[in-house]
């Protein structure tokens, strides 16, 4: 019972962080333009990062797509952990690596 609980509130904590964030990014709100500038990110990858992250969020919820939306909520935080240490910022590479935990959970 504890378990099943737990895993929902997880499952629910994944849908509303990625649906929250990939609005930011699709959005262009100042703190992701500073995060995805140095990036290389342009306004139309922003929008389509932002859109690809609410998409596989909402995958989360339905139990067929559940895998598939976790696989791509990590691909996306394996893309922008790989561009941030190809950009040798090891600190916001550090940052994501919780998130990417999340999703493989």
């Amino acid at each position: 019972m504890i378990i099943t609980i737990l895993k929902s509130a997880a499952v629910l904590l994944v849908v509303f962080l990625s649906t929250r964030q990939g609005w930011a990014i699709a959005s262009g709100q100042p703190p992701q333009l500073a995060l995805f500038s140095p990036l290389g990110f342009g306004r139309l990858g922003m929008m389509a990062l932002g859109g690809y992250t609410v998409l596989a969020g909402l995958l989360v919820l339905f139990p067929p797509t559940y895998w598939w939306g976790n696989f791509l909520l990590a691909s996306g935080i394996l893309l922008i952990i790989a561009l941030q240490l190809q950009h040798h910022n090891l600190r916001g590479a550090a940052v994501e690596v919780p998130f990417l935990l999340l999703s493989l959970g």
